[in-house]
Formats: C-alpha cells, structure tokens, sequence
C-alpha cells in the first residue's frame, strides 16, 4: 500500500485588516486591545468583504495548494471542503468552489476541454475539520480509491457575529480565511502521512454552538405575525455561543490526550517532532497544552495574533506560511492538532 503525502498547501486571507482597537471605535463594541490580547493572544484579524463567501476564499487557497503541487483540478479525484460557515443552508461550499474551477473551462465544447466533474465532499466537524478531512483523504489515498484530494478549509465568520458588547467573547476571536492541501500517493517510505487519534463528546454540544436553523421545530423559525411568514430570530439562538470555561478546559485535554495518543502508536516523544501545528483559537490554550507537554516555544508556530481562530482554515494556513518563510521543509516530522465544538477533535502525524 502506498503512502499519502500532502503534495501541496496554499493559504488565503481577506486583505480587510480589523484590530482589537477598531472592533471598539468601528464597531462600538466595549472592548480594548489590552482585554482581548490578555484572554487570546489576539491582536487583528481579517474579514472578508461583502459578496466574498468561504467558497471564494477556498478557491484561492486551493489555487495557490494545487500550484505548489504542480497539478490541476483536473488530476483531483475529490474535493473535500470542511467549513462551519458554508454559503447556504444547502449545498455545501464544496460544490460553488468546484464550479469556479469548472468556469475555467466553459464553452461550447465544455466536456471537450479539459473539465472534470470532480465529485464534492462537504464535512461539518468546525475547528478540528481540516484534521478529519485529512483523515478521509489520507484513507483513500492509501486505499487506492483516489491519487489526489483536494482538501480546503475555509471559513466566513465575520457575517455572523454578534458586533455588540453582549457578544464580545466571541466576536472578538474569529476570523475569516482559508487554506487549502494536496493529499497525494507516494512511493517513499521517508514521506507520509502516519497515524491519526480523532475523537468526540456530544455531551457538550451546547458549550459552543449556534442555535439559529433548528430543524426540529414547525416552523423552524418562528413566524409570529402568521400572515406574511417573515421569521423571527432571537439573538441567543442567531449568534454563536460559549461557555469559555469549560471550552478551555476540554480543549487543554482532548488536545494533550490526543496528542500522546498518535505520538504513543509511533514510538515518539516530543523530542522526536520538530514542528508542533495547533489549531488557533486561542494562544492560551496552545501555551497551557504545550507547557503540559513540555513543548518547548522553538516547535511551535502561531498565526492566531494576526489572523484570530478561523477555524478549518488554521492548520493549513499555517501550513503554507511554515513552508514559505522556511520553517516547515521536506525531511521534517510533524504533529498536527485541533478541538472544536461538537465537541470534537483529532490529531496526526506527518512526515514532511
């Protein structure tokens, strides 16, 4: 059986830069750098513009992914798109990022030209996505059933959140962006993806959730005039909400446990890694799961001052930065990790 390697990673953020200071001049939320900085380490974020959705951004990242590759949409065999804020209630965001890709080829002769009906794949797992989603493409790399994945995260927070002093906590940590990787076969034994622990407790669903779109009820939003049928949303129900406490706490131990776990199945200790990629929702947590590890500071990487949680898209993200600037080279081991709401999380093990 042959190994699955990421072949490729892009990554893209909106250029609207928003800090700590104007989410409280611009947005008239009571706030100050010093309070979010203190909490999570943030210090800006980008949001996209209207009319831009997570599609579009995933677009570009995949791009940039399939560039570094030195492939094409037509040599994918799946798209996977793990996001938790697609463009509509349904179809997924993996679909309208396809057809921008199909756009390339349009034309009389369309099915002449090069395009490829690359079948979609859309998964829900928030903050720990991009490490399910690599599970799935690694799984059937290795099976022999695909030779390349296209695997995006891509996220657009900043049109839902609540921009008022009753939703700071939450506001004030997300971003928008997206990332984008390859997942291909190899032959080398010296490169692979090795082992995966994911995991989940729907025990605490409601610790970090949005409420908005229940379909159990009749309707599923309220229509209280029962004449013209226009809905009504309450915020708690509109807005994401958390229980920071308990959210901080699962996530310091779902992230170190799952992390002995993959290093466990590989024979590996923390001094056998040389690059540690987090998931960034906030740097405190990351701080506390690496001082439980002894991780030292030089194996980490950290984009969350800059770009906030932007939930699939953190891992890949940083993933294209670390090998831009030099960081993350071919030869290196690495141990990715993520836990979002659901709860759920996971981790892996990579040779680059």
């Amino acid at each position: 059986m042959q190994n699955a390697y990421i072949s490729g990673v892009g990554g893209y953020v909106p250029p609207k830069v928003v800090t700590n200071d104007d989410l409280a001049k611009d947005y008239g939320i009571d706030t100050t750098h010093e309070w979010i900085h203190q909490r999570t380490g943030i210090e800006e974020r980008r949001y996209a513009e209207p009319g831009v959705g997570s599609a579009d951004m995933g677009y570009e990242a995949a791009k940039l992914a399939l560039t570094q590759a030195k492939l094409s949409i037509r040599d994918m065999d799946m798209i996977i798109f793990a996001t938790l804020s697609p463009e509509h209630h349904f179809p997924g965001s993996a679909v309208f990022m396809q057809r921008k890709f199909m756009e390339l080829f349009e034309g009389p002769d369309f099915d002449k030209n090069g395009a490829r009906y690359v079948p979609c794949l859309d998964i829900r797992n928030q903050c720990s996505g991009f490490v399910y989603g690599l599970q799935i493409g690694a799984s059937m790399v290795k099976a022999g059933t695909a030779k390349h994945v296209l695997l995006v995260g891509g996220e657009t927070h900043s049109a839902a959140l609540d921009f008022t002093t009753r939703g700071r906590t939450v506001t004030s940590l997300f971003g928008d962006g997206a990332g984008a990787a390859v997942i291909s076969g190899t032959d080398d034994p010296k490169r692979g993806i090795r082992s995966f622990a994911l995991g989940a407790d729907g025990r605490h669903a409601e610790a970090l959730w949005m409420r908005v779109f229940d379909i159990r009820k009749r309707p599923f939003i309220s229509t209280p005039d029962g004449k013209d049928n226009n809905g009504s949303i309450p915020p708690d129900i509109m807005w994401p909400q958390m229980e920071g406490k308990i959210v901080f706490r699962h996530a310091v131990e779902k992230m170190c446990m799952c992390l002995m776990q993959v290093c466990f199945e590989q024979g590996l200790s923390h001094e056998d890694i040389d690059l540690f990629v987090f998931h960034q929702a906030n740097m405190r947590i990351n701080q506390y799961v690496a001082q439980q590890l002894a991780i030292p500071e030089s194996k980490l990487i950290h984009n969350i001052h800059k770009y906030g949680n932007t939930t699939a898209a953190t891992i890949p993200l940083l993933l294209a930065e670390a090998v831009e600037t030099g960081r993350l080279k071919p030869g290196m081991k690495i141990a990715m990790v993520a836990f979002g709401a659901g709860f759920t999380w996971g981790a892996s093990i990579a040779d680059w």
